[in-house]
């Protein structure tokens, strides 16, 4: 089971994407989307510091090493629930997991795979930890027990030499399509914009005829 696309979206609108390495809420070098040391390499710590001189670039390793990342809470939320998931309930779960590194341990778990859903959606929120994630649990918590996913562009933030994220205006916003574009493989290309197509008509037909263009 993985996260779906509307589940990556929420989770990468949660943690921002900044294009270099700063200092988290705790003080701990992260970089991109969330990537810090303890989910394996590269070091934020020793990582240039600022923004790259390519944004773009910047950007599309923030998502390359989330992609990455995301592989292992997919597998962690897998080994710690018991019980069947829907698929918003598992977003749910990898985006508290993907923030927290709690799936094993958390009260929420243990509700959920004895079967009390309820119990589940309620014990999100016994993680407030800084205070201002509070907005975040409330939005897990409505995504696991109602599938009410959030909605909007992406902020792409920007970092000073000292590892201090300016949160006071975004460098960038990303549409969905952009982001899902760069959460693919490098190399494979986007899918064109899906067209109706339907039959030509009998006067159509006719024109095409005389004319002799195809219609399609």
């Amino acid at each position: 089971m993985q996260a779906t696309d509307r589940g990556l979206l929420a989770l990468i609108r949660h943690e921002g994407v900044v294009p270099g390495a700063y200092l988290d809420v705790k003080d701990v070098w992260t970089f991109g989307i969330g990537h810090t040391a303890a989910a394996g390499p590269p070091d934020p710590a020793r990582m240039p510091r600022g923004m790259p001189a390519d944004l773009n670039a910047g950007i599309r390793e923030a998502f390359q090493l989330f992609r990455t990342d995301l592989a292992a809470y997919e597998a962690e939320v897998l080994r710690a629930v018991k019980v069947p998931l829907e698929p918003h309930e598992f977003d749910a779960l990898v985006s508290f997991h993907y923030n927290t590194g709690g799936i094993a341990k958390a009260a929420l778990t243990r509700h959920l795979n004895a079967g009390n859903r309820r119990a589940a959606a309620a014990a999100f929120m016994g993680w407030l930890r800084p205070a201002d994630i509070r907005p975040r649990r409330e939005a897990e918590r409505d995504l696991f027990a109602r599938g009410r996913y959030p909605t909007g562009t992406i902020p792409v933030w920007s970092v000073d030499r000292n590892g201090r994220v300016d949160f006071s205006r975004p460098i960038r916003r990303l549409s969905e399509a952009e982001a899902l574009a760069l959460l693919r493989p490098s190399g494979t290309p986007m899918p064109p914009p899906s067209q109706s197509i339907t039959a030509p008509t009998w006067w159509q037909r006719l024109a095409s005829l005389i004319t002799g263009k195809e219609t399609t």
